[in-house]
């Protein structure tokens, strides 16, 4: 009897915040196992897959750095090897870190590791992966990227150019890819609770937000889980805003 055939949606940076929701989400909405990728917070990680379980989901975790090009490369095709008949449908392209600081006094390792984690992070994944989705044709690409990406934030030149440059791509991408019916779009949060925002001070900033508040990483996630379904098959080259209207 032929062993089915398993169809995952890969998450990276699927630890925390964000990444876990989205893990969470399509756990949910989804027939997808999940494939939480993270790179050093194992128990973070092992905290997500719990969540995916306890929402009737499955998944397992996958360890790798974005920024190693080699590293991602070797990962997946073991994976693949250990995995024959299954395949990568879904691809979320959540990894991502942020050096903020003003440019004139930005050391290079910043604008370096902010570029590689985002931009480097998305070319390692995505062609370690796109031939497997243009034969299988069919596939979701998400990228995750930001309101700094678009409008352009004092104080993270680096990442405003990182997630600008994936945006370019998000754009291009889709045009080579959309016949193979393969989707290309970007999600760009504006001020989510999380992790990464714990230290911005929201009583100032949700002045400046029009809905008067900070999102949800749930929030994020629903849209996310939207575009990783078949019900988004003719949207591709789309940036998705979640921002509570600070910018449009």
């Amino acid at each position: 009897m032929k062993e089915e055939k398993k169809k995952y949606a890969l998450v990276t940076g699927g630890s925390r915040g964000i990444g876990r929701a989205i893990c969470v989400q399509l756990a949910k909405d989804l027939d997808y196992h999940i494939l939480i990728n993270y790179n050093s917070n194992a128990s973070a990680a092992e905290e997500t897959l719990q969540m995916v379980e306890e929402v009737g989901g499955n998944g397992e975790l996958i360890q790798f750095n974005v920024i190693d090009g080699e590293q991602v490369k070797n990962v997946l095709e073991n994976w693949h090897e250990d995995h024959p008949n299954d395949v990568i449908e879904v691809v979320v392209n959540n990894a991502g870190i942020t050096k903020d600081g003003l440019f004139m006094w930005m050391p290079k390792e910043d604008w370096s590791k902010v570029i590689e984690t985002s931009l480097n992070g998305f070319y390692h994944v995505t062609n370690a992966l796109i031939q497997k989705l243009l034969v299988n044709k069919y596939g979701r690409i998400i990228n995750m990227v930001s309101v700094s990406g678009q409008k352009g934030t004092p104080g993270q030149t680096n990442y405003s150019a990182a997630k600008g440059a994936v945006i370019g791509a998000t754009k291009a991408l889709a045009q080579e890819v959309a016949k193979r019916k393969v989707t290309v779009n970007a999600v760009a949060p504006g001020f989510i609770k999380t992790d990464m925002t714990e230290e911005l001070n929201e009583q100032e900033l949700k002045k400046m937000i029009p809905a008067n508040r900070f999102g949800t990483a749930e929030e994020v996630a629903h849209a996310v889980s939207f575009l990783a379904s078949s019900k988004s098959s003719y949207i591709t080259g789309e940036v998705i805003n979640i921002n509570g209207g600070i910018y449009s």
